[in-house]
Parts: C-alpha cells; structure tokens; sequence
C-alpha cells in the first residue's frame, strides 16, 4: 500500500510567500496586466510569458540567419546548434538523461504519438484513470480499433483522488502482453497531485506507463531519474507562456522501440526508396518529428527553461500553494444572509497535495446551482479572466455531477450527434464548474478582487 503524507494547506494562514520578490517580478517582467486593468486566473490554461523571454528571442532572430535544419549550410548548422542546446536544456531540466526529447505541437500531439504508436493489437490493454485530459482519453479509439481494451479507474467523490485499493486490483491483473496505463500527475481540472509512486507500482507489474505531466511541470519539479514513466507529455507554454505550439514526448529509452511508427515523413527516416518499397527509420527522437520542427521557436525553449531556472522551482512551488491557501480561506466562509454557502469548493482542499487550481460551482440563497456561464460572464464585466465548463476532463466532471453511466449511455446511444446543451437538456442535471488558478505573475490585489466579485454576489439569485 502506497502512503502518502498529507499536511492541511487551509490551516496554515494568509501569508504569501516570497510576496516581495514575486511583486517585484511582476512589476517588471508583467506589468501589462495592471497597465490593462487585468485580473488574471486562467494559469492552468495557459501560462504568462514575461517581457524578457519575448526580448532575448527577438534579439536572437534579428541577430542571427536562421536555416531549415535538415541541411549542412552554416545557416542550417546554426538552427542545429540551437535546436540540440534546447533539447539538452529540456533534459537537464527533468533529470532526463535516460530519455529521448521529441519536440511536438503540443502535450496532444505527444499524446497521440504514444496512441498511435503503442502495440495494443492482439488483446493489448489501456487503463487510465477517469480524471483524464481528453487528449488521454482519445487513445481508448486507438486501443479498441487495434482490438484491445481499455477500461477505467473511477476517482473518488469526496477529495476526487483515486482508490488505492480499486487501482491496485487492477493492475495486479495480468491479463495482456501490452499493457500500458496512463494518469495525469496532475489533475488539469481539480489541481489534485497524484501520487507518482503508481509509476514504479505499475511497472513492476508488467504495465507500461504514459504520465501526462502538463498540468504538473508549471509549478512543480518532476524529476525523471527517481519517478521513470515510459513516456511524458509536456507542453511548453504552460510553463512559461512562450511560445505556443511547442510540446515534447519524452520517451525512456529502454521503452523507444515498443513504439511502433505505423509511416513515415520527412526527417524520420535515414533512408527511403520508391521504387522499392523500403525504408529505415531512425533511431533516435528524430523519428517520431515528422517534417521540419519549428526551428524558430525552439531556442525560445532554452530562453524559457533558464527564466524559470532563474526563479527557481521551489520558489515557485511555494508561492503559488500559498496563494491558493490564501484563496481558499477567504472565501470557505463566504455565505448569503440566510446562512447558505456562496459556493462549493469540488475536491478536499485539506489534503495538502493539490497545485494552484481551485474548481468550484456557485450557489444561489436558496441551494440551486448557478450555471458556470452565468458566472463566468459576470466575471468578464470585472475584468477577471477565470475558465469554465468541463476542461475536456469528462470524467471528473461526471464524477462532481453525479452522473451515472445508464444515463450516459442513454444519452449517447439514442442519437447520432449532439453538444453541451443537448445533453442537459436530456440529462436535467447540470454540468461544468468555474476554474481559478494561480501562477507566476498572481498577487494578493487579484485575488482579493475575485473574492470582492464573490462578494457582490451574495443574496442574488442568478437564474
């Protein structure tokens, strides 16, 4: 049995930590969130890039001729070079060296390499924990079309962990030659960490394992010499805000050729011939960067990997749990006169092992539901930028909405399409929730004018 040590975040007080460096770092590297007027609380979402990232990349562009690097010109050599820095950036940075860095569009697209790819013909077996990104789910279509089976791990209502002993049972079962389970290390809807011990349980019971880690990375060390995962998805914006559309699949090399390339493209293969129908793919991450990686945006990689570097993990780590802690003790008590709560706060925030994401739903005086939306565009008449709806993490949003898999199935099966308010429509139960995090750039002032917007809401009944 796995023991993981709990500590209660709520009890431990108001302070923020490291407030002065923080608002010191705000001021110059974001100080267009208060030149806008803006109340930012979408982290998980997507990461703020500061102004230094955006002024060393464009320096070295306009500095430097950059070349398609699949060539040995000095301007393709120069690409090369800044592409194999970032990559080793990339490595150092999650204690990587026994894996291969793939660069990819995003943490998706890395995900849908390892679906693609993974041997789940002849009986293979995919197990994923219900509290799944969309982008982890999707590999179920790939798993059943290949003639496998896929099943999931419920998450548990009250703190929306999972059941050690549910998960245990169902690794413990040895049925299957290729085995692979995937979970999140942390949840992108709830901010609840997983315990990344299941890798080492998983492994030595025959399963490979995909840990989506793009929720995880932003505020939290993960490091790939003590946790080993088979393969991790990362998404590079969410870490620090630029650029978008870059992401990796690390791959443990020990598990490299268990992925099996189903066809091959430019810069994947060391050979190929069209009269005969051959090819050799290569043997190293190059075989799964399909065409030209985007060699302009990759040494941003490198400047943003030493930004955060330059503040440090740690330091990052404990000012956004301090500033989730001060959010959760300022509005657990908020209540309408009549002594009803203001809202629902999904999830155990006493267990100490969530990261900077709070998910809650909004009640009326009289214990209904506010629709997410409704929220949601109040918030955008303050200037707060939160996330609602479902987060493409359907089954913890089942689970917080008590839907039941007749009801589902119901829905599903008695027609060929359909959207969000179709299903409520059928259902009558409501879905989705309101989103707030914190990250890099996050001070007190936003957050206490979140709960004054909270506050202005008491004693409304917002139908």
């Amino acid at each position: 049995m796995i023991k993981t040590p709990l500590k209660s975040r709520a009890k431990r007080g108001l302070a923020l930590a490291h407030d002065e460096f923080f608002n010191d770092l705000r001021k110059r590297e974001y100080n267009r969130l208060d030149n806008d007027g803006q109340v930012y609380l979408d982290y998980t979402g997507g990461n703020l890039y500061a102004e230094s990232q955006l002024r060393h990349h464009f320096e070295l562009l306009r500095e430097h001729t950059f070349g398609n690097p699949h060539s040995a010109n000095p301007s393709s050599k120069f690409s090369t070079r800044l592409i194999k820095n970032a990559r080793r950036k990339i490595i150092e940075f999650f204690n990587a060296d026994d894996y291969y860095c793939v660069f990819t569009a995003n943490a998706s697209a890395a995900l849908k390499i390892v679906g693609e790819s993974y041997p789940f013909e002849r009986g293979g077996r995919f197990l994923l924990f219900s509290d799944n990104h969309n982008s982890v789910n999707g590999i179920r279509e790939y798993c059943n079309s290949a003639g496998g089976f896929h099943e999931y791990v419920p998450m548990n209502f009250n703190d929306l962990s999972v059941s050690k002993e549910v998960l245990l049972d169902k690794l413990n079962d040895t049925t299957g030659e290729n085995k692979l389970f995937a979970f999140p290390a942390q949840s992108n809807m709830s901010g609840v960490k997983h315990d990344l011990n299941w890798i080492k349980e998983a492994k030595e019971r025959g399963w490979d394992v995909l840990l989506d880690a793009a929720a995880f990375v932003p505020t939290s060390s993960l490091d790939l010499s003590v946790y080993t995962p088979d393969f991790v998805s990362i998404s590079f914006y969410k870490i620090f805000g630029y650029p978008t559309g870059l992401g990796c699949l690390l791959v443990r090399k020990s598990a490299f050729y268990k992925l099996q390339k189903k066809w091959f493209a430019g810069g994947t293969v060391s050979l190929a011939s069209a009269k005969a129908s051959y090819h050799f793919l290569t043997e190293n991450h190059e075989r799964f960067e399909d065409g030209t990686v985007s060699y302009l945006d990759i040494p941003a990689l490198s400047i943003g990997l030493d930004y955060i570097n330059s503040i440090g993990m740690g330091r990052i780590n404990e000012r956004v749990g301090s500033l989730i802690d001060y959010l959760y003790n300022r509005l657990e008590g908020l209540t309408h006169s009549n002594g009803e709560k203001q809202l629902t706060v999904l999830g155990n925030r006493n267990q100490g092992n969530t990261g900077g994401t709070m998910i809650m739903s909004f009640i009326n005086p009289n214990g209904s539901k506010i629709r997410f939306e409704k929220i949601d565009s109040l918030a955008k008449e303050k200037g707060i930028s939160t996330r609602s709806g479902c987060f493409c993490n359907p089954g913890l949003d089942e689970t917080n909405n008590c839907l039941t898999t007749s009801e589902l199935t119901a829905y599903f099966t008695s027609r060929t399409r359909g959207d969000y308010w179709d299903m409520i429509d059928f259902l009558q139960k409501m879905r989705g929730a309101t989103r707030v995090s914190v990250g890099l750039a996050t001070n007190k002032r936003d957050l206490d004018e979140f709960v004054n917007f909270v506050k202005s809401l008491q004693n409304r009944t917002i139908l």
